[in-house]
């Protein structure tokens, strides 16, 4: 992966090529950015420059032995962890090593979505396990075959195992001599703190929309008029901008299956609402999960639609005419409801809740809070 092609980020680039030019590469870092900014991308290119033989003032070569193996992912110095659904015979991330280079390599901004989709595991839950540590510990007890560095690139890193974190922090704070640890992360509150304060951080904001539009138009082939009408939506997100791009069959299903829920809870229809669980009961967990950040979401532009700048809205067109029906159920006085309720329901849906019983409650919060009125 070189720095070239990953869209916008430039700030990020020139200090991550700065810190291998003056020998300040720290042995822990933390790449923080949300969904679609290219966090692990920047990781993978920042990886190869410090691996490669022939460096260039601001990129590696992408010709030397190192960065042919880097572009196919399969360096001997390069080790990679990210969650898999765990079973019998899948207890680490080698397990699925074929499949996360065809995925990664199909798409750089590959989402924890869309990879268990590769998987067909969305009815299992997204977790780097217990196993994985003593793993790690056994690659990075190796010499290093070609490059200065041993590289460990821990993708979607928030969502280790406490235990499994636990048994990392000695070697974070006291890694072998040239080991790099690069921590990928979305989500900061759900690091462990002694894991995030052994890190350096390197904060990557969202993709700008200028460079969104940029990319969309020299890669993807769109329209300049397209490309900005969905930057807009996408919101500096990449991998929504592709989903996007490609008429996202997740967004009408969740959009479909809100209203549903919405009409159902309004005057708490039992039998719409038993209708509704089953159909989403038989989802995948990954997919349970995505509906509720869906919903979060659709809260918010409803509350944005009431009291804010209409431009601001980010959202489809069928998604525009529901939420401007909808927004008036949306104030002041149930809001934070709303959203506390959706975050727990997410919360306890990553601790295996049962389905049925979770979305059963969430029709009955939602019933009083859709009937609350507006003052």
């Amino acid at each position: 992966m070189l720095f070239k092609e990953i869209i916008g980020q430039q700030a990020i680039k020139e200090r991550l090529v700065r810190s291998v030019k003056e020998g300040r590469i720290s042995h822990a870092q933390l790449f923080l950015g949300p969904q679609g900014s290219g966090n692990l991308a920047l990781a993978l290119a920042y990886s190869q420059y410090i691996s490669c033989a022939k460096r260039l003032d601001d990129d590696s070569c992408g010709e030397c032995s190192s960065c042919i193996k880097y572009n196919k992912l399969i360096h001997p110095d390069l080790h990679f962890v990210y969650p898999v659904a765990l079973s019998k015979d899948v207890r680490v991330s080698t397990d699925k090593a074929k499949e996360w280079r065809e995925a990664f390599l199909d798409n750089p901004y590959i989402t924890l979505f869309g990879w268990f989709e590769t998987l067909d595991a969305e009815n299992k839950q997204a977790v780097i396990g217990t196993d994985e540590s003593g793993e790690i510990l056994r690659k990075l007890s190796l010499t290093t075959y070609e490059a200065d560095y041993k590289i460990m690139i821990i993708w979607q890193a928030e969502k280790m195992h406490p235990s499994a974190a636990n048994k990392l922090l000695k070697i974070l704070e006291e890694p072998p001599d040239k080991t790099l640890f690069l921590l990928v992360c979305e989500n900061e509150d759900q690091l462990l703190r002694t894991i995030v304060s052994r890190t350096q951080l390197i904060k990557i904001n969202k993709i700008a929309d200028e460079d969104l539009i940029q990319a969309l138009t020299e890669r993807n082939g769109l329209s300049a008029e397209a490309a900005e009408g969905i930057a807009h939506l996408a919101d500096g997100n990449y991998a929504e901008a592709l989903a996007l791009m490609n008429e996202n069959e997740n967004a009408g299903q969740n959009l479909a299956s809100f209203q549903k829920l919405m009409r159902a809870s309004l005057k708490f229809d039992p039998k719409a609402v038993m209708s509704w669980i089953d159909d989403i009961a038989t989802a995948g967990r990954e997919r349970q999960k995505n509906f509720l950040n869906y919903a979060l979401h659709i809260i918010r532009e409803s509350l944005i639609l009431n009291y804010g700048d209409a431009s601001l809205v980010k959202l489809g067109n069928d998604e525009k005419d529901f939420v401007k029906k909808f927004s008036p159920f949306i104030h002041i006085n149930n809001i934070e409801r709303f959203m506390e309720e959706l975050n727990k329901a997410y919360f306890h849906m990553e601790r295996n809740a049962n389905a049925k019983i979770l979305f059963m409650d969430l029709a009955f919060k939602f019933n009083e809070l859709l009937n609350l009125q507006k003052t």
